[in-house]
């Protein structure tokens, strides 16, 4: 059984600043919680219903975990139709990012990415391609918030999210910067190397002028009908798969 304080902790959970107050997100269903438990990041406790999978209660013997209604459950889920667990995860205090970290690799840049359903997607995209990293700038969308978390399925177990200021951290990192702009080189004829940052913009707006300035080289996918513009999502998605196929 839920005490009234533990219910109101995991419905502040659902805010960004009670998120960073507490330094704690949630996940909801058992697929998700299972790549969680088998991560880097630390899983406080498991709150479940009866027909919760009893595998993945074995994966997490030294996680304090309840069994609670599935009323109570709906009481603290962010979902419509609430699954059966959630489970409190500790937010991570990743590395502050350095060359060494990115160099030999690609890795994504968000600028101004604010639909947390574009987010999920990204970051499941990133752990397809196996993509290790997405810098953002500090005005993206909280990669812990409970429609992102549900978006992405269980890959941002895998991806590291970091927030920085995109002016300051980009002109130390010394390697290509790759952006998406409507005007820029044809994507299918750009030789991308093997290394470097994709930087993709707000959703509306693009990528805001002070960081286009720092775009080593501007790309564009070609449009060949008439749509005014591409989800950031999918734009990712065909950048990644560029970058991997070339």
């Amino acid at each position: 059984m839920l005490s009234k304080s533990q219910i109101n902790l995991l419905k502040s959970l659902q805010q960004k600043k009670f998120r960073r107050e507490h330094g704690l997100f949630i996940v909801e269903g058992h697929k998700s919680i299972a790549e969680f438990i088998n991560s880097a990041y630390l899983v406080e406790a498991i709150y479940y219903t009866r027909s919760f999978d009893s595998k993945v209660l074995k994966l997490s013997q030294k996680i304090n975990s309840c069994e609670i209604s599935a009323t109570e459950l709906e009481k603290v889920s962010s979902l419509k139709t609430p699954q059966d667990a959630l489970a409190l995860i500790k937010i991570p205090q990743w590395p502050v990012l350095h060359h060494e970290q990115l160099k030999g690799k690609f890795s994504l840049v968000l600028d101004g990415v604010q639909d947390p359903g574009n987010m999920g997607t990204i970051i499941r995209i990133a752990d397809w391609f196996g993509i290790d990293h997405i810098i953002c700038s500090e005005d993206t969308v909280d990669a812990y918030n409970p429609k992102v978390v549900q978006a992405c399925m269980g890959s941002l177990a895998r991806v590291k999210i970091h927030y920085t200021s995109l002016t300051e951290l980009l002109p130390g990192i010394k390697l290509p910067v790759f952006g998406a702009l409507l005007n820029g080189a044809n994507i299918y004829e750009t030789d991308f190397g093997k290394e470097g940052l994709i930087v993709m913009g707000n959703e509306g707006n693009g990528l805001r002028p002070e960081i286009k300035e720092m775009v080593d080289k501007g790309i564009t996918i070609p449009r060949i009908g008439k749509a005014e513009s591409l989800n950031v999502a999918i734009a990712t998605a065909l950048f990644c798969s560029e970058i991997t196929r070339k």
